[in-house]
């Protein structure tokens, strides 16, 4: 892998540091694709919270609650791992990007206009193609126009806060009440609206190339530096080839397990198990949101100054604690403030998903890396996760499924014991200390001699 390596001065910035416009894009693309990823997860979470009340018209048992979630996860994990790879092929993630967003609000909508299950089946699986595309490519957007020094941040309010913000604290409270007043179908006819609005700004405001060049961490040792020439383009085998990849691909498997379930089947647990009212209940998830929101910043900056790899074990092994609340505390409003500060995965995500491959991979080969790592986990995590969890929450009470979440996020912290780090201010700390280590030792020689 060493023909991947770039090396220049340590301590180098990329050109663009520098650059006012190049600082006033950064911004402006965060924000577009802050809320082109926040409204994904928007309509992604609108049904587990519809479910209750589109289960009176479709008389839906957990089983067939957990193959919503998972066909959607299927059709998402098959689309990021061929959109990562395409765009990569051909070097634009700018109109894919554009289609992807028009159509996953589209198929949304589609889903209020469904008589039955298998409708409704059928407008999740294609809701999910067109959502698959959307974080790989804005990932691979998003890390090609920033710093260095903002580099875990940014990806971490796109992915993290941006669907805590919209799927996590809007989602509940406004997809409910739309519901209660209007009717299921009505909730979800809305998410059409913001979906188009979003795709004119990505027409308009996206460039293909950051002002100033693109940029790139080619390895966990190298810095960020301007890409000018055109990179060869790495085979699958190739970035398979990198022991971070692949354990953040495990790791995914297990993350998605933890997250999916937990929000799959949380409000209805809430509601048939603990007895809450559908206000107490969407009150607890938008404190889930809260917490998704939180962590979804702090966690990847917090990984930018002691390191990914203490920040996935630390902040995973506090996320198992999230879903045996659910069990376990019986007061609404202690079980939101547990929640809010257990709720730390959410920001593990940018981690495995995007920050880590980013910093392990060339730019040539990094939707591709991206593309795995999702689509892996979602077809494992999101796909098969929810619907064991739902047939065993069939035969042994909803109660199951939240130790299978438990379960997801324990095996993440063993996964992450075996990751390399990557963090570029780590890094540099540590070549610095051997540096000095080895100066004193020459120091030690000299003098004994």
């Amino acid at each position: 892998m060493s023909r991947f390596r770039t090396r220049v001065r340590p301590g180098a910035e990329a050109p663009a540091a520098g650059n006012g416009a190049a600082h006033r894009y950064e911004n402006r693309l965060l924000l577009i694709l802050f809320l082109a990823f926040g409204f994904v997860f928007f309509d992604r979470q609108a049904l587990p919270f519809l479910a209750p009340f589109i289960s009176k018209d479709f008389h839906l048992s957990n089983t067939e609650l957990g193959t919503l979630s998972g066909v959607l996860a299927l059709t998402w994990a098959l689309s990021g791992l061929v959109a990562g790879r395409l765009s990569d092929k051909l070097g634009r993630r700018k109109p894919i990007l554009i289609a992807a967003v028009l159509l996953f609000s589209c198929f949304s909508a589609a889903g209020g206009l469904m008589t039955g299950f298998l409708g409704l089946l059928v407008a999740r699986a294609l809701m999910g193609v067109a959502e698959g595309a959307v974080l790989p490519l804005a990932q691979s957007l998003m890390v090609e126009a920033s710093r260095e020094s903002r580099r875990g941040l940014n990806m971490g309010l796109l992915q993290g806060s941006s669907a805590g913000l919209m799927g996590g604290i809007l989602a509940p409270p406004a997809v409910v009440w739309l519901a209660e007043l209007h009717g299921w179908r009505t909730a979800l006819f809305v998410t059409i609206v913001p979906g188009l609005l979003i795709a004119a700004w990505i027409a308009t405001s996206v460039r293909e190339v950051p002002p100033g060049g693109r940029i790139h961490v080619a390895t966990a040792d190298a810095e960020a530096v301007p890409e000018t020439t055109a990179a060869p383009k790495p085979s699958v085998r190739e970035v398979l080839g990198h022991r971070n990849i692949v354990l953040c691909m495990a790791v995914a498997c297990c993350y998605l397990t933890w997250f999916i379930v937990i929000v799959t089947f949380t409000p209805t647990y809430l509601l048939t198990v603990k007895g809450f009212s559908p206000s107490t209940m969407s009150a607890v998830m938008t404190c889930l949101g809260a917490g998704w929101v939180l962590w979804g910043f702090l966690t990847p900056a917090v990984s930018d100054r002691i390191g990914r790899k203490p920040t996935m074990i630390a902040f995973s092994a506090t996320a198992a604690l999230c879903p045996l609340a659910m069990v376990y505390v019986t007061d609404p409003v202690v079980l939101g403030l547990v929640v809010v500060l257990t709720y730390t995965g959410l920001g593990c995500f940018t981690l495995f998903m995007a920050t880590i491959p980013a910093e392990t991979v060339p730019r040539a080969a990094l939707a591709t890396a991206l593309g795995l790592v999702m689509g892996v986990g979602e077809l494992a995590g999101g796909f098969l996760a929810p619907m064991i969890a739902g047939r065993a929450s069939d035969v042994w009470g909803l109660q199951t499924a939240m130790f299978m979440s438990a379960g997801g996020a324990v095996a993440v912290v063993l996964f992450s014991l075996g990751l390399r780090e990557t963090a570029p201010r780590v890094l540099r700390r540590r070549a610095e200390r051997a540096a000095v280590a080895v100066g004193s030792g020459a120091m030690v020689t000299g003098a004994a001699e």
